[in-house]
């Protein structure tokens, strides 16, 4: 088999109109016969020749459509919005509505399907593009699992499946994690205090996603977590995540005995 050419392409879904972006592979069988492979894509825009990125300006908030339907959330007012948010002026933190339910739990269990659900749900039916486009009576013949929408909304509503999708993350691309799903790829990064700047923990996790990791966990114990994790997220096409207990050791300079509950809850807060 021979490799013609890889390309990123992009699928529409029918119910949000999402774009949904995974990897055409042009191969040649040994009959000489061209096929195309589907891949699924984590690499986020980086790997679209039509996007421009500027790692100092962040990526394109994808999600902000979705979320901003829903119209549960609002921008955070001057007091809730840390200092170094200032670095992306473009990205503008926001908080829930009182008495308003943010999760992709709640709406999955309210039997509403989020432009998320059907994002996702696309995403795991890349391998069977070809066989959809072309023939979708194999599905039945070939007992393939097409994922619905609807499936991801009851694996979710069931406890069986999260989106892990943060409202002030709107520029990663959607995934899901969960038994009946495909599976996931995590990548560790991390400064510490002895090297690394932010530019190549953002180089990191750059590499990261373009060679395949579905998630990102931030482990940096060096100075500026903060600073660091704010590039990190606003150049990030996929989930984020930390270890706060490693941020709060920081602030007792490494000494378990001073640590206590007030630093702790002090740390996750932020």
């Amino acid at each position: 088999m021979k490799t013609e050419s890889i390309k990123k392409v992009y699928q529409t879904g029918q119910q949000h109109k999402v774009k949904v972006p995974h990897k055409e592979i042009s191969v040649y069988t040994k009959n000489e016969k061209k096929q195309n492979i589907y891949v699924y894509d984590t690499s986020g825009p980086y790997s679209d020749p039509n996007i421009a990125t500027n790692v100092r300006l962040g990526l394109p908030h994808l999600r902000s459509p979705f979320i901003s339907k829903r119209n549960d959330t609002k921008h955070a007012n001057s007091q809730t919005i840390v200092t170094y948010k200032n670095t992306f002026p473009q990205h503008k933190p926001k908080i829930a509505i009182k008495n308003k339910e943010i999760t992709q739990l709640y709406y999955a269990r309210k039997g509403i399907i989020t432009a998320e659900m059907e994002f996702v749900a696309i995403r795991e039916n890349q391998h069977y593009q070809k066989v959809l486009n072309e023939s979708p009576e194999l599905i039945k013949t070939k007992n393939l699992r097409f994922i619905t929408p609807e499936f991801v909304r009851g694996e979710i509503a069931e406890g069986h499946a999260i989106i892990p999708a943060n409202i002030n993350h709107p520029e990663l691309e959607p995934m899901i994690i969960g038994k009946n799903f495909l599976v996931k790829v995590n990548a560790n990064i991390g400064n510490s205090a002895v090297s690394s700047s932010i530019d190549e923990e953002v180089e990191k996790s750059i590499w990261a996603c373009r060679w395949g990791a579905d998630t990102i966990m931030d482990l940096s114990t060096g100075p500026n977590i903060h600073l660091t994790r704010e590039w990190i997220l606003r150049n990030s096409p996929v989930p984020l995540g930390t270890v706060p207990l490693y941020q709060a050791l920081e602030k007792v300079n490494g000494k378990i005995e001073h640590l206590n509950w007030e630093i702790y809850k002090e740390t996750l807060m932020e």
